[in-house]
């Protein structure tokens, strides 16, 4: 990937694909038993994904450091592990990965609130 812009954004493009395919699926099924992961991976995967894009897009210093990198890495393991989990609690195969996914999660959205406090919207300033 050309910049972390752009690694959220495409990301989020093809779980935006995936989603949607998973929703025509259900529909054509009429099973709609794994909505709730379905919702979650159109939530976190496109939605927080592409707003995270427009952010460090709007915020060069803020994309230019090694905390956006890592913030990338951990939002895609919380989606990697959140929908599964979520699939396989509601198929009574266990909590353990849903529970894993949803702290991946919320330590994601506590990296992104430090970030942009530390950096403000649209500032370029020198990275960190």
């Amino acid at each position: 990937m050309k910049s972390i812009p752009t690694a959220f954004f495409a990301t989020g493009a093809v779980f935006a694909l995936i989603g949607m395919a998973w929703g025509i699926q259900m529909s054509a099924t009429h099973d709609h038993t794994l909505s709730p992961a379905h919702g979650h991976l159109n939530l976190i995967g496109f939605v927080a994904m592409s707003v995270f894009g427009a952010f460090y897009a709007l915020s060069p210093g803020a994309a230019g450091s090694g905390l956006a990198k890592v913030h990338y890495g951990l939002t895609l393991l919380a989606v990697v592990v959140m929908v599964p989990g979520i699939a396989f609690a509601i198929t009574e195969q266990g909590e353990a990965l849903a529970k894993a996914g949803s702290l991946l999660a919320l330590l994601s959205m506590a990296l992104f609130c430090f970030i942009v406090l530390r950096n403000g919207v649209g500032t370029v300033r020198e990275a960190a």
